[in-house]
């Protein structure tokens, strides 16, 4: 049994839950993949541009490093893992319980000036670093007509 201090907390959350169902149905090309969600947490993330290059930094507390799956294939960068439920010592009778658990699935397209091939991830204090450098850009170059 599950109880509910702010009456409208569930049909907020309903409501946040069916904007992220439909939102997961829209796959036309420039969409923004990264609402993705296959369970109620969805880590938080900022995405910053800097000068060369591009910082995420997503926060995972309660998630073990070495099961996190981060991935870039085709210009999207997939970040996955799970956070698990603590074993619930029998006898004890929870008051509140508040700290989501379950799988999280993220997905991020970059733009064509991101170096795919030196992407880097790194983690402390329960936040994921993921940093993409820029690649150069192609300069534009002159075409001689030949007569």
């Amino acid at each position: 049994m599950t109880r509910y201090s702010e009456p409208w907390g569930i049909l907020n959350q309903f409501y946040r839950d069916l904007n992220q169902v439909f939102g997961q149905l829209e796959s036309r090309p420039g969409s923004d993949y990264s609402s993705v969600a296959t369970s109620a947490w969805v880590p938080a993330v900022d995405i910053k541009e800097e000068i060369h290059q591009f910082l995420i930094e997503a926060d995972i507390p309660g998630v073990d490093l070495n099961e996190i799956e981060v991935s870039m294939e085709a210009g999207i960068l997939t970040i996955k893992g799970e956070r698990k439920l603590e074993n619930q010592v029998e006898g004890k009778d929870y008051k509140r319980v508040e700290r989501l658990h379950g799988t999280f699935y993220r997905r991020f397209s970059l733009p064509d000036t991101a170096d795919s091939e030196n992407i880097t991830a790194t983690g402390k204090n329960g936040v994921l670093r993921i940093t993409i450098p820029k690649k150069e850009k192609a300069q534009p170059r002159k075409i001689a007509i030949q007569s």
